[in-house]
């Protein structure tokens, strides 16, 4: 399989950053709680290097998975890069020694992030570095100029390409856009959780990209009878359903299922192939009302 059969095809977020639309988040390659080595490391590398062979330009990735972990692996699984592929990583939080997520948004911290995402990866410039702001599913109001610039000056000093954000509102990306340009926007959205409809519409007409974490709920599955009867009728399933919905609701939504199953990642990609008809788009659309 390569690129152009990819469910959704690419989105061009720079003259130089073109992606394709179903990427894959690494996140489930560490360990329990994304904490620690995985039970089964050949069988991660096996998965990250059957997203390559599917065409898929698009690995979403943070140094804090692990930590360090999950950058080790992709770096031991994939080092010297394919041309087309791409790296998105996001700073912005930690991990303490109790696998607590504390944020981590101080100057110090953004820049000791950034070298050792470049040093796990093996890199010397990051393709993308999204600036995590919010917590695990909502934004946490307030400016977020002061870490947005520190990411902003290193993409200066040639060790970032490009920037995005991740869990903010609408009016902190215009914040960051004000500092430096905006290429991609990470949040917590899915079929049942829609508040970010608008700024969806909005960073489409820009050619901004609109990245959704948590396609099923996340830590709370999501509970829908609707979304089950919509998968049996179609035979397939709730994963495919929401993935192939998301694909569908906007030209600038980029997938990043994670998976650490070569089986599942090739059943997300083909599921998210599906071409939902008109009627179970109603339906679907209607689990949010």
């Amino acid at each position: 399989m390569t690129s152009t059969t990819l469910p959704g095809g690419t989105f061009k977020l720079a003259d130089d950053l073109t992606l394709t639309r179903m990427g894959y988040g690494a996140m489930q390659l560490a360990g329990p709680h994304v904490f620690g080595p995985p039970a089964d490391h050949d069988g991660a590398l096996a998965v990250l290097r059957e997203v390559v062979d599917l065409g898929i330009t698009h690995i979403d990735t943070s140094d804090f998975y692990g930590p360090h972990i999950t950058n080790q692996l992709i770096k031991e699984a994939l080092h010297p890069y394919p041309e087309q592929l791409r790296i998105v990583t996001k700073v912005g939080a930690r991990r303490d020694e109790k696998g607590n997520w504390p944020k981590a948004l101080a100057p110090d911290q953004l820049r000791q992030a950034i070298q050792d995402n470049l040093a796990n990866l093996g890199v010397d410039a990051l393709d993308v570095v999204n600036l995590r702001v919010g917590g695990f599913d909502a934004p946490t109001p307030g400016s977020i100029a002061e870490p947005f610039s520190v990411l902003a000056e290193m993409q200066q000093e040639g060790l970032i390409k490009h920037l995005g954000v991740s869990t903010v509102t609408a009016e902190q990306v215009a914040e960051a856009q004000s500092i430096a340009p905006v290429v991609c926007v990470q949040n917590f959205y899915n079929i049942a959780n829609r508040q970010d409809d608008s700024l969806i519409d909005s960073l489409a007409e820009q050619g901004i990209a609109y990245v959704p974490y948590f396609p099923l709920g996340g830590f709370s599955p999501l509970q829908s009878d609707t979304l089950s009867s919509v998968a049996a009728r179609l035979g397939t399933t709730p994963m495919a359903v929401v993935l192939a919905w998301l694909l569908q609701r906007s030209p600038n939504i980029l997938l990043i299922p994670g998976t650490s199953s070569v089986e599942h990642l090739r059943e997300n990609v083909a599921g998210a192939g599906l071409q939902l008809p008109d009627d179970a788009l109603q339906e679907l659309n209607d689990i949010a009302g």
